[in-house]
């Protein structure tokens, strides 16, 4: 196993020159902490300490920007980390994190994870399985997949647009196509499309939090694109999310929702489509993790909109990223933690060989934070340079990255820090939330959700 080679420090200012930004701001982090944090032979602490870091780190180099003064950033790991595992209670309640089918199972030549916290991926993947999704019980999923090779259930679920992936070794996932392909990319880019001048930003005003006055469209639903919204309001930003009436949520909506508006807009319809381009209008930001392609085909594509508000910075999230065969797959975080190798990798460093994953979904949470620092860096150099700017950051690639980080000895006889210190209490629209409070701490500006979180349609599609 290779020892953990790079500190938290270290890896904020490896993404931070993939950015362009001054590198006289790095002295500005205040890091405390190692790992291990979490039983995991991962470097998850440094993965999600290191990610916020950036992004706050570079919210405030706007803020300098706008006529602040540079800030401290100062993180805790066990803070983030902690916010990083995703814990909440709604009314006393923990909501479930798992649908009964998700998880890992037995096939005839290995092990499957199967996704179905969305009841149109479970019925498909019931089906496919030969199952009456209206009688299933998880014992025979288990005895249907047994007649199963994992790579042929793996390709028949992508060709049906569902959601499983075969248990892989690290040597397997470095031997496919698609490892090559993400292994040759940078773990974020940042792509100037267009030309426009900078756009117009308030002055700061004393004391604001960094990204005041700034306008994002969060135009995403699973877990890493809303953290990158929700990490962007903690900021200061203005973030309007954009849901469909139609597409499910998952229970981590309520969490992840704090400090946003969220409103309803139907983009099957023109006159949803016209209500979006009424928002963009005024947005410095749209971020979104919609499958590949989806946006484009209804003319929402990164070019087509930096040709509808030159000067604007887009945000696109993908699982596999966009280069290979595997660029148009779906994905979650717990299926890239399989198809990758990290479940296998923690097995073996158990040694009972028994495919386990990461204590939280690290993945999700270092990429949403990834996406709030290429916005801020964009936003930064959008000031500074003008031109409409493209963000791309996808789950596989920030799982090479945290692989690169390196692996913690001894990190699976780690404790889970108490989450109590850093637990807060506030109202909401799904009820009393109880859930981490921001892991940043600024020098110079208190962090704090200005708004509560809300359910979807909550609020009208518009600014004010």
């Amino acid at each position: 196993m290779a020892m953990q080679t790079l500190d938290a420090k270290d890896a904020a200012t490896a993404i931070w020159q993939l950015a362009g930004l001054p590198q006289a701001a790095l002295a500005e982090l205040a890091l405390s902490g190692l790992d291990p944090v979490f039983p995991t032979t991962f470097a998850v602490g440094t993965a999600a300490q290191a990610s916020l870091a950036v992004a706050a780190l570079a919210a405030c180099e706007l803020g300098q920007a706008r006529g602040g003064a540079r800030q401290q950033v100062a993180i805790d790991m066990a803070h983030v980390a902690t916010e990083c595992a995703g814990w909440f209670s709604l009314d006393g309640e923990v909501p479930p994190l798992w649908d009964a089918f998700s998880g890992l199972y037995r096939c005839a030549d290995g092990h499957s994870r199967l996704h179905a916290n969305f009841t149109h991926h479970r019925e498909g993947a019931l089906r496919l399985l030969g199952l009456d999704p209206a009688q299933a019980q998880r014992a025979d999923a288990e005895r249907a997949l047994l007649g199963w090779n994992a790579l042929d259930f793996e390709q028949a679920t992508a060709e049906r647009g569902l959601v499983a992936t075969a248990l892989r070794s690290f040597a397997q996932w470095d031997a496919t196509p698609q490892a090559q392909a993400v292994a040759a990319q940078p773990l974020l880019t940042l792509t100037r499309i267009g030309e426009a001048p900078p756009l117009a930003l308030p002055p700061l005003a004393a004391g604001a939090p960094p990204l005041d006055g700034v306008r994002v469209l969060d135009l995403t639903r699973i877990l890493a694109g809303p953290v990158g919204g929700r990490t962007l309001a903690m900021l200061g930003a203005d973030v309007l999310l954009v849901n469909s009436p139609q597409l499910p949520n998952i229970a981590a909506i309520a969490d992840t929702s704090r400090g946003k508006r969220s409103a309803h807009v139907d983009l099957r319809t023109a006159a949803g489509q016209a209500q979006l381009r009424a928002l963009l209008a005024d947005a410095h930001v749209f971020s979104q993790g919609y499958r590949p392609g989806g946006l484009a085909a209804l003319g929402f594509g990164p070019q087509a909109l930096a040709a509808l508000r030159p000067g604007l910075v887009c945000v696109s999230l993908t699982a596999y990223g966009t280069q290979g065969p595997w660029a148009e797959r779906r994905g979650f975080d717990a299926l890239l933690q399989t198809a990758l190798g990290f479940n296998h990798a923690e097995g073996e460093a158990a040694g009972d060989g028994k495919p386990r994953p990461m204590p939280m979904q690290i993945l999700d949470l270092a990429t949403g934070y990834l996406m709030a620092f290429g916005a801020a860096a964009a936003l930064w150099r959008q000031q500074c340079e003008g031109g409409s700017w493209h963000v791309q950051v996808s789950l596989a690639q920030t799982a090479q990255w945290l692989r690169g980080l390196g692996r913690v000895p001894g990190g699976l006889q780690a404790q889970a820090p108490d989450r109590t210190p850093f637990l807060e209490t506030s109202a909401s629209g799904f009820g009393t939330l109880c859930a981490v409070r921001p892991a940043v701490r600024l020098g110079g500006t208190a962090m704090a959700y200005r708004r509560p979180s809300m359910p979807p349609g909550s609020h009208p599609p518009a600014w004010d």
